[in-house]
């Protein structure tokens, strides 16, 4: 069967995180710039691979002067490291539509390795002939581990940002650009 390149269609993803702020609430935000690829083995999918960087400097929360916050050395420090990158090691099947991907996510300057559940979403041709694949994956982190430490006490004693984030991805590729034969 071989394998596939594929091409993360940024226009039909989604990176989404949420983490909880002052206990009761949850910031949601998005990463608006991105790009990768990730190679499909059909024979035995424990052997595909991916490989994605995130510009750093495009966090939306929908707040701006958050963002702004968040940019800053306090947090993502993007002047200093403008790009997040996430590349997988290893690939265990779970069941038929879902596995567990085991990769190395790179936040600021620090390493660690991460788990994602991801879920099969199937594949087709969209109308203008180009293969598609999708995929639903989500992990946690805890944000502290990758040397995102800034808080602030409340009053109640509790802190202003949680130290969780849960990361919600959306993925769909597309099919890399195949050679035809002459």
């Amino acid at each position: 069967m071989g394998h596939n390149d594929w091409n993360i269609d940024t226009a039909h993803t989604g990176i989404h995180f949420s983490v909880r702020h002052m206990v009761v609430s949850k910031v949601r935000g998005r990463f608006e710039k991105y790009s990768g690829t990730f190679r499909l083995d059909d024979g035995d999918i424990t052997r595909s691979f991916v490989d994605v960087t995130i510009d750093a400097s495009s966090i939306d929360t929908g707040v701006a002067d958050r963002d702004t916050h968040l940019r800053s050395p306090d947090f993502f420090d993007v002047e200093k490291f403008p790009e997040l990158r996430f590349r997988s090691k290893r690939i265990e099947r779970v069941d038929d539509t879902r596995h567990r991907v085991i990769g190395d996510l790179t936040i600021r300057d620090v390493t660690r390795e991460v788990s994602l559940d991801v879920e099969y979403g199937g594949h087709g041709k969209d109308p203008w002939g180009n293969e598609r694949v999708g995929f639903v994956a989500k992990t946690s982190i805890d944000r502290k581990d990758f040397g995102l430490t800034w808080n602030q006490m409340l009053e109640t004693g509790g802190i202003l940002v949680g130290d969780r984030v849960d990361i919600d991805l959306d993925v769909q590729g597309v099919r890399g650009a195949a050679h035809s034969a002459a």
